[in-house]
């Protein structure tokens, strides 16, 4: 499983390499009075439910205070801690950062492996699943999604390696884009290329040659990101 938080992860989407580390705000970090603690459990409630912030003068009457001007000072008082944020002139306007910073996080399945090299006889079989961050790889969060290893390095020279884990989208391939295919009845990772009219799989690697169907293409998911454990 990839996680994000304290772990290194490299993101290749799909040509460019980078570093990511994400740490997310913990209010859990911070010390609170009790009576904050149930202010501000009480706000997450009413967001809940009724989909937003309570008035200061509903504070006021849950918990009993004497005026607006006890709940306000409450709210002042989450906010210099850091675990509320009120935007000004705006009622009821409260955000929780952590909420701000927290990852959209998706189950994405693994299919077992494809072959970047020679086209090999495969039925894919769900392994589990990666839990990522969408988001950093610029892939929505209702996208159909799937995973897959990598074995082989027929597609070396688009920086994809063997034992990376490819993340692919079901969807209609563009030239160019880099593919899970079913070509004649055997599955590959290869670069979707279209020359008069006509479709074909080519290797990122002078030493394996172009694949041209005889009878079918079917193309299973394009690539949208690339996972890589960092060194």
């Amino acid at each position: 499983m990839f996680c994000f938080g304290s772990e290194k992860i490299l993101l290749v989407a799909p040509d460019t390499l980078f570093m990511f580390q994400r740490t997310l705000f913990n209010p859990m970090q911070v010390s609170l009075t009790e009576r904050q603690k149930e202010i501000l459990e009480y706000l997450r409630q009413s967001q809940r439910h009724t989909g937003i912030m309570p008035s200061t003068r509903e504070i006021q009457h849950y918990f009993g205070f004497a005026s607006q001007t006890a709940a306000m000072s409450h709210l002042r008082a989450l906010e210099r801690k850091g675990v509320i944020q009120r935007l000004p002139g705006k009622a009821r306007a409260v955000i929780f950062p952590e909420e701000l910073d927290r990852a959209e996080i998706a189950d994405i399945p693994i299919f077992g492996s494809i072959a970047a090299g020679m086209s090999q006889d495969a039925e894919p079989e769900r392994e589990g699943c990666i839990s990522i961050d969408v988001t950093s790889l610029g892939i929505p969060r209702h996208a159909r999604t799937f995973a897959l290893r990598v074995r082989g390095d027929s597609m070396i020279d688009a920086h994809i390696c063997d034992g990376d884990t490819v993340i692919l989208e079901f969807r209609e391939p563009r030239k160019g884009d880099i593919v899970a295919a079913l070509i004649d009845g055997e599955t590959t990772l290869k670069r979707y290329v279209v020359e008069k009219g006509k479709p074909f799989l080519h290797a990122e690697n002078p030493n394996f040659p172009d694949l041209i169907p005889a009878r079918e293409l079917i193309i299973q998911g394009v690539l949208v990101a690339l996972l890589r454990h960092a060194a």
